[in-house]
């Protein structure tokens, strides 16, 4: 049985209490909806630096006497507060306090991507809390940070040779109680181990990079991308202590959904997504953009 004109009409008051500029998709059919009620949103938000975030909600059948169902690219999901009053826009705000809770735990994971060698940067999707870093010496660390205490002392285990991992498990046990919760992550892992750790550029520097925004390497394979279609990073920002790498495409849309870009002629100016450092990206008109 399709929804009521009256389900609509409601569902998109809602929509609009949140703000249409949020809405990406609305996975519905107005004509035929087959055998199930569902109204899957994905809704776009930023944290404090800019980072974007995707909510899916998931509108059930008896909707809005149950709560809806969110999934989202973060390492756990909140508890909804929900009531028969309660509006999608509780939801968002719900999901924005979240967000605002794991600032902390993203700043961690972002100095650690900054500072140390890390193995796999696809380890440091937004969701996942373990990231492997070389220490040299073929030996490595895999660390996971708690998302609800990041400053906290993370579990930690060591894999290399074995007088190696002996060695830095040694150091690791009978330094654990200098940790201080008051000094960066980086800086209490390296006084843990008592050694100087590998930065960033240690290792491979051939290595593919998954893009900073969309999070893949390869844009997909679409005669509508152009030029683009199937490319991998090609912008790379210019702070020596950023470097993080874009695709040209997933920059520009980027850029233009910021209020502060500014546009001269062909050209977008803004800020690094990351550091927030001038950027500037080209416009091409035939689907491509260069820097």
């Amino acid at each position: 049985m399709a929804p009521s004109p009256a389900f609509f009409r409601f569902l998109y008051n809602e929509i609009e209490e949140v703000g249409w500029e949020h809405l990406v998709k609305l996975k519905e059919d107005l004509t035929s909806l087959s055998f199930r009620i569902l109204a899957l949103m994905d809704l776009i938000f930023r944290d404090k630096k800019g980072q974007p975030h995707m909510l899916e909600i998931e509108l059930s059948q008896d909707y809005p006497k149950s709560a809806p169902c969110i999934s989202a690219d973060v390492p756990y999901i909140c508890q909804l507060q929900w009531s028969m009053k309660s509006r999608l826009k509780d939801v968002v705000q719900q999901f924005r306090e979240l967000l605002e809770q794991l600032q902390e735990f993203w700043s961690t994971k972002c100095e650690i991507d900054r500072n140390l060698a890390v193995v796999d940067q696809k380890q440091l999707l937004r969701a996942t809390s373990c990231c492997q870093i070389n220490l040299g010496n073929n030996s490595y660390m895999m660390i996971s940070v708690n998302p609800r205490s990041p400053k906290s002392l993370p579990e930690c285990r060591f894999f290399g040779p074995d007088s190696e991992v002996h060695s830095l498990l040694k150091r690791w046990r009978r330094n654990q109680s200098e940790w201080a919760d008051d000094k960066s992550i980086c800086e209490n892992l390296a006084k843990m181990l008592e050694m100087d750790l590998p930065g960033p550029s240690y290792g491979s520097k051939d290595e593919q990079v998954d893009c900073g925004i969309c999070y893949a390497i390869y844009l997909p394979v679409d005669p509508e991308l152009g030029v683009t279609s199937g490319s991998a990073p090609d912008y790379t920002c210019d702070n020596p202590n950023c470097r993080k790498a874009f695709h040209s495409l997933c920059l520009r849309d980027w850029l233009c959904s910021i209020t502060t870009t500014k546009q001269s002629f062909d050209v977008l100016f803004g800020t690094c997504p990351y550091c927030s450092e001038p950027i500037a990206v080209k416009v091409d008109s035939s689907h491509g953009t260069t820097k």
